[in-house]
C-alpha cells in the first residue's frame, strides 16, 4: 500500500472519522474515500488538497514528503487571525499550465486564492 494510502486512513481514524464523514467533508463519495486508502485509485493533487485540509494536515505529510503531519504557519498572509494555520506550498505544488503554457505567478496566485475560497465558503 502507498504512504499517501496509509496516511490517509491513519488521520481519518485518529481524527475519529467514518469514510463516509470524511467524503461529506471534501464533497466525494464514500467509495472515492475507500478507493484512496486501498490504492485502487489515486487522489488527484485538488482532492489530496481538499483530504489534507479536512484532516488538517499537509499535501507534503499525505504524499510522504514529510514525516510532520502538522501545518505550518506562514507569517507572510495577515488575516487578522492568529489561530488560523496557513499552508506553505513548494513551488513544485504550484505549476500549474493551460493548454500546455505555464500559467503566470499572478494567475497562480489568482487559482489559490479563488479555491481558498471555495473551501471557506463550505466551512
Amino acid at each position: 500500500m502507498s504512504i499517501t494510502a496509509e496516511r490517509i486512513k491513519l488521520l481519518r481514524k485518529q481524527k475519529k472519522l467514518t469514510q463516509s464523514e470524511l467524503a461529506e467533508k471534501i464533497n466525494a463519495s464514500r467509495m472515492a474515500i475507500a478507493n484512496y486508502e486501498t490504492d485502487r485509485n489515486t487522489p488527484s493533487f485538488a482532492m489530496l488538497s481538499l483530504i489534507a485540509d479536512a484532516l488538517d494536515t499537509t499535501v507534503d505529510y499525505l504524499q510522504g514528503k514529510t514525516d510532520t503531519p502538522t501545518k505550518t504557519i506562514d507569517s507572510n498572509v495577515n488575516t487578522g487571525d492568529k489561530n488560523k494555520k496557513h499552508v506553505e506550498l513548494s513551488d513544485d505544488e504550484l505549476i500549474m499550465s493551460f493548454e500546455g503554457k505555464e500559467l503566470s505567478e499572478d494567475y497562480k496566485k489568482s487559482i489559490l486564492a479563488f479555491v481558498k475560497m471555495l473551501r471557506e465558503e463550505r466551512k
